[in-house]
């Protein structure tokens, strides 16, 4: 049954209830930008009395800031988009280790920290999107697959700057092994059918219009163009079809969003109240609602465009490899002379 975003936001009221003085206050810093999260922040401050205060920016920007202010960053919550970006913000010591059981309860073991220094919200399957004239389903159920040279010149994929791709490419290496994906890489740069460019909707954009047959993109821009009121957009994503990868073998890499608590975090009970409140089943739906992306608990509601692609399977690489491993996924980016 659908239910509006409001009504998600709504039905929190039966879980967080909760009293705090008006002068307590949490500091968010977040690379997520979406009204739905705003929502969330604001329901949070009518259940418990905790004011949220945001500071928006870019992942990296935001962990400069937070080294740049050291001991003195009034920073409590960081939020990021990518796995890699938390990575990169825990080696330069900048997230607490929290022992929530809420937290261990609501996230997956494989999308979480190993010693609780961050915490996924949402899921992003990285998958591929063929023309539905021109490729043959049956032809392309593997990442593999992508790099075969029957999809010689045919294939469209973001730069290697992309940290989607780095990120990917990092759970390649732990699960298949460092040559095993280079060989890979090698071979869709042989299968470039233009020089990367542009981001996911540009790829999903060239497959429907004959530039390209296959692309590798992240689901939730299939989704957007599904859901939206253009109809130019509707006869792109109808040209096209979504196919999560190796469903009988290793399953779907998937990025996550993800918050942490600060290690200096000046009002770390509200840090880890919010973070919590941020798992509970309606905010988990809050949250997938407002991007199409896929709840990280399993008993929350994705977006009637997200489910429409199916059900899948993921890898079970721990997201934490997607940041130690980025060194190497850049190095191999650089051999294969991916632009």
């Amino acid at each position: 049954m659908h239910h509006t975003i409001k009504t998600f936001i709504a039905a929190l009221a039966a879980t967080f209830i909760g009293l705090a003085t008006a002068q307590d206050v949490v500091n968010v810093y977040s690379a997520r930008h979406y009204d739905t999260d705003e929502a969330l922040y604001e329901r949070f401050e009518e259940l418990t009395g905790i004011e949220v205060r945001i500071i928006e920016g870019g992942s990296d920007e935001l962990i400069s800031r937070m080294v740049s202010e050291g001991r003195n960053s009034p920073a409590d919550v960081f939020l990021a988009v990518d796995a890699g970006r938390m990575w990169r913000a825990d080696q330069e010591g900048l997230l607490a280790s929290i022992n929530s059981p809420v937290l261990n309860e609501a996230v997956p073991e494989a999308f979480r920290h190993p010693e609780g220094r961050w915490f996924s919200l949402t899921q992003r399957v990285r998958g591929i999107v063929i023309a539905n004239d021109r490729v043959d389903p049956d032809t392309i159920t593997t990442y593999e697959d992508v790099a075969d040279p029957a999809f010689e010149g045919r294939v469209c994929i973001r730069s290697s700057s992309n940290i989607y791709n780095q990120s990917m490419v990092a759970s390649f290496i732990e699960s298949i092994g460092a040559d095993a994906t280079e060989a890979w890489a090698e071979g869709v740069v042989r299968n470039f059918a233009r020089p990367p460019q542009g981001g996911d909707t540009d790829q999903i954009r060239a497959v429907a219009a004959g530039e390209c047959d296959v692309a590798v993109v992240n689901h939730y821009y299939l989704s957007r163009l599904i859901a939206s009121d253009d109809p130019a957009d509707n006869e792109v994503a109808d040209a096209v079809t979504f196919i999560y990868p190796n469903q009988d073998g290793r399953g779907a890499h998937v990025n996550v969003s993800a918050a942490a608590v600060t290690e200096n975090a000046p009002n770390r009970e509200h840090a880890i109240r919010l973070v919590e409140y941020l798992t509970s089943p309606a905010a988990q739906t809050a949250f997938a609602a407002s991007n199409n992306e896929f709840p990280i608990r399993e008993s929350a509601e994705a977006s009637d465009a997200a489910r429409g692609l199916g059900e899948f399977v993921s890898d079970k690489v721990n997201v934490d490899f997607y940041g130690s491993n980025n060194p190497e996924a850049v190095r191999i980016f650089d051999r294969v002379r991916w632009p």
